[in-house]
């Protein structure tokens, strides 16, 4: 039987589990000592957490309390366990489900980001002699922020793609032979269509592994087979969020995500109940970070929603594996004549068929019921065939419909595919 591995702690080794909990015990301790949020949360904790039973005497964190943290005690809130001018790092999160959320790293804290993110490097078989090029407009958003720093960590030479346009973007790509991608799944798919439209060969460019985020589908089989397919590189994913942290990645495996277990501790619970979930069942992932003293969250409520497994994956890494990556979000999830939908689950039937360059999902009532339509740009040879398969794998009527090429947007950052037009009065489908 292989050997556990061991962690440094000062002086000593110890196993993960252990490892994980002195970690934790140090940073509630340094916690309730200098973050004003904590303090008020964790009063009349008992020490020490020994392990994930005495985890559930901790509240949960949620983003609604860090919203209005914020709201109330204006610009950035009370979970800052340093003066504001040991900050040296700014960034929001999207805004995709809510008012963003401002989050500041001090220099410790961002070396902590690029910590995180050369374990996804190194997971993706990245070194010192790739090229990273990095297709994201940078902003507040972190984005791929925490990878530009950690791409000049590992000592690759990083190349950023703001303030171009997708063709600028291939140009670039294949002139400087870059070797590593870095953008979202969308975003890759897209660069492929616009190749192709140009006459560019990505195919048998430089590239040879594409890193993906923002979106779940780096980890849907037909999403990346589509992506490897039009640039002939492996796709590897990676999941995080600005204000947890770069927490998972994906391995050689492709058969899900890892979390960095040495930075993070996870837990999956019934997002009703709050208690831990049984193996092989699907729940909402809980993280605490352990290396953000600067940013800490403790059992933060991600709304990501997983499969709860203590299987080790093939590739030997020993870390928490979660088979099929993200679920889903636990907000994005909408029932439909009592079938439970995830847009993930129709992402990942649309992305089958290679005659499909982007759709759209939009949910709406008709005669008081609610229903969901796909639009799609590409063949019309596959419309009853995906129609088909569409009933088949969600057990329900799913209307297509095939639009004209280019009326559907495309997007860089974070897509947004889904229009919930249920609750709106007399509002063309179109």
């Amino acid at each position: 039987m292989e050997a556990a591995a061991l962690y440094p702690l000062y002086e000593t080794k110890m196993d993960l589990k252990s490892y994980q909990f002195q970690r934790l015990n140090q940073l509630l301790v340094f916690t309730l000592q200098n973050n004003e949020f904590y303090q008020e949360k964790l009063k009349g904790i008992r020490f020490p957490i020994r392990g994930y039973e005495d985890l559930t005497d901790l509240p949960f964190t949620f983003k609604q309390e860090l919203a209005e943290d914020q709201e109330n005690n204006k610009p950035v809130g009370k979970n800052y366990s340093y003066p504001l001018s040991s900050y040296v790092e700014f960034h929001q999160t999207s805004g995709t489900t809510g008012k963003p959320i401002r989050v500041m790293d001090t220099k410790e804290s961002w070396e902590w980001w690029s910590k995180c993110w050369q374990e996804v490097y190194k997971s993706s078989g990245v070194t010192a002699e790739d090229t990273i090029f990095i297709a994201f407009s940078f902003g507040p958003f972190v984005g791929f922020w925490g990878g530009y720093q950690a791409g000049k960590d590992v000592g690759c030479l990083v190349i950023p793609g703001g303030g171009q346009s997708t063709k600028q973007r291939l140009y670039n790509i294949i002139e400087n032979q870059a070797t590593v991608l870095l953008c979202t799944p969308s975003y890759a798919l897209h660069l492929a269509e616009v190749a192709e439209q140009n006459d560019i060969d990505i195919y048998n460019s430089s590239m040879k592994t594409i890193i993906t985020a923002g979106e779940p589908g780096g980890s849907i089989p037909s999403v990346r087979e589509k992506i490897e397919a039009g640039w002939g590189a492996k796709v590897f994913d990676h999941v995080g969020m600005t204000e947890m942290g770069a927490y998972g990645f994906s391995c050689s495996e492709q058969k899900g995500l890892h979390v960095n277990e040495s930075e993070f501790i996870a837990e999956v619970i019934n997002p009703e109940t709050g208690h831990h979930v049984r193996e092989g069942e699907r729940g909402e992932l809980v993280l605490t970070n352990l290396g953000r003293y600067g940013y800490p969250l403790i059992r933060y409520r991600t709304g990501d929603v997983v499969v709860h497994s203590m299987g080790k994956c093939g590739c030997g890494n020993h870390y928490r594996f979660l088979p099929g990556g993200i679920v889903g979000r636990q907000d994005e999830m909408v029932v439909i004549r009592g079938t439970n939908i995830f847009p993930q689950s129709i992402e990942a039937i649309v992305r089958e068929f290679n005659g499909v360059n982007e759709f759209r999902i939009i949910y709406y009532q008709e005669n008081g019921m609610d229903q969901v339509k796909v639009h799609y740009e590409g063949e019309q040879l596959i419309f009853e065939e995906l129609k088909a398969l569409l009933r088949e794998r969600l057990g329900l009527r799913v209307d297509v419909e095939l639009v004209e090429d280019n009326v559907l947007p495309r997007f860089e950052l974070k897509s947004r595919r889904v229009e919930d037009r249920r609750y709106e009065m007399n509002k063309p489908l179109f």
